[in-house]
Parts: C-alpha cells; structure tokens; sequence
C-alpha cells in the first residue's frame, strides 16, 4: 500500500482525481493528517464514509510504534521508533528556551562512515521516504501533546544521500496548511556532498545549512571522514561560498572537538584563515565518547579558549549546550544499544 505521508498536498489532489474525488478533498484530508494528527481514516469525520473506505483500501497512515523512550534529567527525550518494517529509526526530542527542537533521521543506517559518530557501524537498509522523516514529528507532537517549533535533519543518515525525500518532506512539513513550521526553522546538516549543495542553493528553500567540517586539512578530514576523499575541503568550501553567494543566507559549520586531535589554537588558527570573509557561524560541539570509538571529548577549558579565539578573530562561535548525556544522547547510541549493528 502507498504512504500517504507521502505525498504533497499537490501530488494528494491528483491522487483523489483518480479516485474520481474533488480536489479539495485533498486539504481536508491534509488538515486531518497534520493539524488534527488523526491515526485512522475513520477519524476524518467530513470526509464521506465511501471516501474514507477508499482511502483506507489505497493508502496506509503509517503510524510509528515507539519502541522505546528515554528521558534525560534536562528533559531531552529519544525515541527509538518501528517504522513498520522491521527496522527502527532515531529520533531526538529537545528543549531550548526558543521552544522544541526535533532532531530527526533521513535513513536507516548511514554510508559515509564518519569516525566519531555512533552511527558508524549500523548497516545501512535504506534511505527513509519523505512521510517517514514527517511521521518523526508528528509521532512525537502527540507523544508530547504540544508543537515541534524547530527541525534539525541531524540525527541518523546523510540528508543530501537522500535529496529528494528529504527536499519533499520539508516541503510537507513547511506548507500552510500542513504542520506549517517554518523554513527558516528547519537546519539540514551535511557531510559535504558538494554536487547536492549546488542543488539545494537552486530549490529557493530558506532553510539553514550545517556543514559538518571538524578539520581545516584533508589529511586530518578524511581520516574523521572518508567523505573528504571524494570531496576535499577546498571544492567544499568553494560550494560553500558559491551557496552564500546563491541564496544570501548563512551557512553553520560544525565542528566537534576532540581532544589531542583538532582541539589546538594551530586548529583554531586554520579554521579563521579557511573560514575568513564567509558569512557563517561555528557551531562548536564536545564529542560524544561512543562506543569503541578513538576519539574523546576535549576539555572543557580547550573548547572555551577554542571558541575565544574565533570570536576575537571575527568568526562568530557558540558552543552547543551538552544535552541528553545520561540518555545515549548521540546519533545511533539507543538503536545500537537495542539492535546492534542491524
């Protein structure tokens, strides 16, 4: 059966023409799936009983099972979701004073093999469809019984490896008359898939880009992720800037700290030089240990001094707050814990 999560409000309208149904339907339908968060056909009480039995037969809701959920002292909550199909998806839940932030998974799985991320390790199954990655917020808006005012596409999988499912769900989940949540409010990370930066500058999306960067050369690049063997640093951060110059917004980068490794005022040095005259903002974050990984945290005075130096050098920095450390707070640690490598 067909995902109706997975389809716009656009592509729903043609879909009822051919179940010879007025178009207008569709966003009734579309206000019982992402304003009311219905969890059956039946509850789309408007809708008439031979529609709704025909939806029933065409379409499934897709409705996640929460398999488990963690919840940290700072009120940050992980969910651990059976998306229907034997597999499980991450999806984390956290609060800032601005409101609530969804981080949320684009695959099962992910390729790109990055060294110090606990998602290194689970095989990948597939790339998640574009109702699937919707499905995380709304599962969790009724988990919580209140809105989602922020998304991160930050938690499993490589978003741009899955361009087109997740350009569709923020499209789905931007609309008016769905869940209505800002582009600007949404943050797509990336570990620098330079071909699919070029794309996302042309799809007139205000959303934010996070470039996950974590070292000025190669050689230390591609040994924390093997991406930068197919896209070194500098065609990355040329796309980087031919995409400030594209879409005039600001691009954060991210860059985790990780003791003895890229945590050194040389470090500090090369990224203001690498980084100089961009309009961006450094989004420094203090490693989560995973385990078996080779990489630890840096101190807490490396990461102030860190950040220090780029704001006096005319790089904007903030360090992300630490939440959910007493929950398996990073990407793939609860899926590993419950799945294993699966």
């Amino acid at each position: 059966m067909k995902k109706i999560k997975d389809l716009t409000l656009e592509e729903l309208k043609e879909e009822l023409k051919t179940l010879e149904e007025k178009p207008f339907r569709a966003e009734q339908i579309f206000h019982w799936l992402y304003v009311e968060k219905v969890k059956s056909f039946d509850e789309m009480t408007n809708l008439s009983i031979s529609l709704r039995e025909k939806l029933a037969q065409e379409y499934t809701l897709s409705n996640f099972n929460i398999i488990k959920k963690q919840e940290s002292q700072d009120g940050t909550k992980k969910y651990l979701f059976d998306v229907l199909d034997g597999n499980a998806i991450e999806t984390v839940l956290m609060e800032y004073h601005h409101g609530k932030t969804i981080c949320v998974s684009s695959q099962i799985g992910c390729k790109m093999g990055c060294k110090f991320c606990a998602s290194t390790g689970i095989a990948f199954v597939r790339s998640l469809t574009a109702g699937e990655i919707v499905e995380q917020v709304i599962a969790v808006e009724q988990d919580i019984q209140d809105k989602i005012s922020n998304i991160v596409f930050m938690g499993i999988g490589e978003p741009l490896d899955n361009y087109e499912n997740v350009i569709k769900a923020i499209r789905i989940l931007n609309h008016p008359k769905g869940l209505n949540i800002g582009a600007r409010h949404i943050s797509v990370s990336t570990s620098g898939l330079v071909p699919k930066i070029y794309d996302l500058a042309k799809e007139n999306i205000p959303c934010t880009l996070s470039i996950s960067l974590h070292a000025t050369n190669n050689e230390k690049r591609s040994s924390m992720m093997p991406v930068n063997n197919a896209y070194p640093i500098e065609e990355l951060i040329k796309a980087c800037k031919d995409y400030i110059a594209a879409t005039n917004r600001r691009i954060s980068f991210e860059y985790a700290l990780a003791k003895d490794n890229n945590d050194n005022l040389e470090d500090a040095k090369a990224l203001v030089k690498l980084l100089k005259g961009m309009l961006c903002h450094v989004n420094l974050i203090p490693i989560n240990k995973i385990e078996n990984g080779s990489y630890t945290k840096s101190s807490n005075e490396n990461i102030i001094k860190f950040r220090d130096y780029l704001n006096d050098h005319g790089i904007v920095a903030t360090i992300r707050r630490e939440l959910g450390s007493d929950i398996d707070a990073a990407c793939g640690q609860l899926r590993r814990k419950n799945l294993g490598g699966k």
